[in-house]
């Protein structure tokens, strides 16, 4: 949602004449496509289907570049002054977040108790 906002907010000034808004205007709708497709490919089960694909390192890596690449969009809309520096900004930080759950659940660092003690016994 917040990736769609940035996209309406950049798409709603005069992009065409500053290449740094095309470069925020490109980063949110790849990103937000991109987030769709793996989101539907969540809901489909595709993982349970396509079980040869790392599903955990291939969302780390995805969620990281878009992390990096959203950093680089917040810094042209905050060097730039847009509105939508401060949701490209919370783009990021959601990223970033999702970085970091991507890398423990890859390094299988996101057991609870319950999922503990199952494998003890």
């Amino acid at each position: 949602v917040l990736g769609l906002l940035v996209w309406a907010l950049i798409a709603n000034t005069t992009y065409h004449l500053h290449a740094v808004y095309s470069w925020v205007l490109f980063v949110s709708i790849f990103f937000w496509i991109l987030t769709v497709l793996f989101f539907m490919a969540y809901l489909l089960q595709l993982q349970l289907k396509l079980y040869m694909i790392p599903w955990p390192l291939v969302l780390m890596i995805f969620h990281a570049v878009a992390t990096v690449l959203y950093l680089s969009a917040f810094a042209a809309c905050a060097a730039a002054p847009a509105p939508a520096a401060f949701f490209s900004c919370l783009v990021m930080i959601t990223y970033g977040a999702s970085t970091f759950f991507s890398f423990r659940a890859w390094k299988g660092l996101g057991s609870n108790a319950a999922t503990s003690q199952v494998a003890d016994h």
